[in-house]
């Protein structure tokens, strides 16, 4: 039977590439079940693209992504700048996985001076979003920016409070007696003074330390001439207090200019990237990115890590200093400069002051590589001496624990919580609110966690290679039972059991026993060393998931403590609770008013009163011993 060209997979692929245009665009290459291998742009995207399929690209890793392709889809754009914004975008949307991603920032620590608020606060955050704020940072942990930010709280007067608090204050907190919030809570604030104070505080967090305190000096000055010496001698100690915490930043040697100073140090395809964020002429926080196996040229890599480095709320900084020229570069000048609305330069410094800072970005380049080659050598013995010591089908990449959480027989809550390679992937984490089961059955909840978490990894191919039960050995047998009835198979299984206290009368001190590991057919359980690498990671799965459970249930109990009847009554919103216990002080003062009473709270008549009555007599009765 003979394949026409249109059924031929080969014959269709080489219709594609014909029909390739010469234009710029971008290049999606697909595999045979239509998902995305690749996101690239081109000037031109016929040279481009049949370079990969002609073999006038010979490095190992395209000849292994085209023996992959089945499909070539391209994006004709009208110049190579729209052809960089839809890569980016394209590659946010696809994940590719032969494309550089960077890991987002969520693991980095920035400072966030809010927008929507009435009066600004200055917040710590690790999620960048756009809602208008200004950010600042990142900050490579957050002992980076607390000097900063306890500056900025002695200093400068802000609002720290949250919206909750700042709405239901009625007089001024502890934080208005120290001086360190002019209360706009409850007081009349000069709003051109909180606003000088916010320019101030951003101007701490741009690391324009010079600059802040000359405008301080200037009005320290102006106070001291016109006998205001109380507020004198307010602006010289917050001069002294900014100038302690700039002595402890690490000055450099060059013209304050605000600079992101990239470094690339690579062996073969493992590749790692420092970033170092330069402010004012300071060095406020780095990031590194790592790679690995990755075979393409360093100005490659630095372009697509470029490209996501200043998506998003990132600001942008007057220069950017790269250690080896792109092809590029012009387009990315340009989209850098809409983003900025001011002036900014990517340059390759071959002497003087900028080219030390690239080779001190490519040094922490090349020592954040050696440490991270290290931890990844530490983190496969761990997870080899895993599979050695458990009897595992392979060393585990991927960790998942699962625990159980009870208060006094009430409401039951499980955990699950991953890590991959070593460190906790918090994306991966859930929590479950025990559907079916009444009462405490630690074995009844653990089975439907199991049912739960299983059916739908089994559903989205997402199972991990090694699956922890807080528990012994009942437990485990309940996880055995329940993967043997989904049919689960090539997934490892084991009980952390903790330690326990062994009772001796004559003893001084309270022995305890070893943490014990308890596998699928086996009575005895295998008692890992106390100082093992293996065990501290067990240990470390399984706390996590053990805080995780006990902080939910912890939450939805403070949830249910906080809860009133009157959310219970129709036609009873926050509002009108607020209202009702504002005027009353408490349900039970609104049982004993009469309907009249409770019709003239503001926004409540006369029907909505009298069905606030019925529905409280109606809980008071059937809550009563008798009913």
């Amino acid at each position: 039977m003979s394949v026409s060209a249109e059924d031929d997979p080969v014959e269709r692929l080489e219709d594609k590439l014909e029909a390739v245009p010469p234009r710029p665009g971008v290049y999606l290459l697909k595999d045979r079940a239509g998902g995305v291998l690749y996101v690239g742009k081109a000037k031109s995207l016929r040279s481009r693209v049949l370079s990969y399929f002609r073999g006038g690209d010979g490095r190992f890793q395209i000849e292994f992504l085209v023996r992959k392709v089945a499909d070539v889809e391209c994006l004709v754009t009208r110049n190579e700048k729209e052809a960089l914004i839809l890569e980016n975008n394209l590659i946010k949307q696809y994940k590719p996985r032969y494309n550089v991603r960077l890991k987002d920032d969520k693991s980095y620590v920035s400072v966030k001076i809010t927008s929507r608020d009435e009066w600004p606060r200055v917040l710590v955050t690790r999620k960048i979003v756009k809602d208008g704020s200004r950010y600042f940072g990142p900050f490579h942990s957050a002992s980076a920016v607390r000097g900063t930010i306890d500056v900025i709280r002695k200093v400068f007067p802000l609002r720290t409070c949250s919206d909750a608090v700042f709405r239901n204050r009625s007089r001024p907190c502890l934080e208005y007696q120290i001086k360190r919030c002019l209360a706009p809570c409850v007081l009349p604030v000069d709003r051109d003074e909180y606003e000088q104070h916010l320019r101030s505080a951003a101007l701490l967090l741009e690391g324009r330390d010079s600059q802040l305190t000359g405008l301080l000096e200037a009005r320290m000055q102006r106070a001291s001439e016109e006998l205001r010496f109380e507020e004198a001698a307010r602006l010289r100690d917050q001069i002294r207090a900014i100038e302690k915490t700039g002595e402890r930043q690490q000055v450099l040697e060059h013209a304050g200019v605000d600079q992101d100073v990239f470094g690339l140090y690579r062996e073969g395809g493992f590749i790692e990237i420092q970033v170092l964020l330069v402010r004012g002429g300071r060095l406020t926080a780095n990031q590194s990115f790592g790679f690995n196996d990755w075979e393409f040229p360093d100005d490659e890599v630095l372009g697509a890590v470029l490209t996501q480095f200043y998506q998003g709320d990132r600001s942008v900084p007057r220069e950017v200093l790269l250690p080896t020229p792109l092809e590029d570069r012009d387009v990315r000048v340009e989209l850098l400069r809409e983003r900025r609305e001011a002036a900014v330069e990517i340059l390759v410094p071959q002497r003087g002051a900028k080219r030390r800072l690239v080779e001190l970005a490519t040094e922490n380049a090349r020592q954040a590589f050696f440490e991270r080659r290290d931890a990844q050598e530490r983190l496969a013995h761990t997870a080899d001496e895993l599979r050695k010591r458990l009897h595992l089908r392979s060393a585990p990449k991927r960790l998942e624990c699962m625990d159980i959480s009870t208060f006094q027989g009430g409401e039951t809550v499980g955990s699950v919580v991953a890590f991959d390679e070593g460190r906790p992937d918090t994306s991966r984490y859930r929590r479950y609110r025990i559907r079916t089961v009444q009462g405490t059955d630690d074995f009844g909840s653990l089975r439907e966690m199991l049912t739960r978490r299983l059916t739908a990894g089994l559903r989205r191919d997402d199972l991990p290679d090694l699956l922890v039960i807080d528990g012994g050995r009942g437990q485990l047998a309940v996880a055995v039972t329940v993967c043997a009835e989904l049919g689960v198979e090539n997934l490892d299984v084991v009980g952390l059991a903790k330690a326990r206290a062994v009772r001796d009368a004559r003893a001084t001190e309270v022995a305890r026993t070893e943490e014990r590991v308890f596998l699928p057919g086996r009575t005895n359980p295998v008692v890992l060393a106390r100082n093992s690498n293996a065990l501290f990671l067990l240990q470390q799965v399984r706390d996590e998931a053990h805080r995780f459970a006990v902080t939910y249930h912890k939450k939805l109990r403070d949830r249910a403590r906080l809860r009133s009847p009157l959310d219970d009554v129709p036609g009873v919103g926050a509002t009108r609770r607020r209202a009702l216990l504002k005027e009353f002080g408490s349900v039970a003062r609104i049982r004993a008013a009469s309907v009249e009473q409770v019709s003239e709270v503001s926004g409540i008549g006369r029907a909505l009163a009298e069905t606030i009555k019925a529905s409280l007599d109606g809980m008071s009765r059937d809550s009563s011993p008798d009913s």
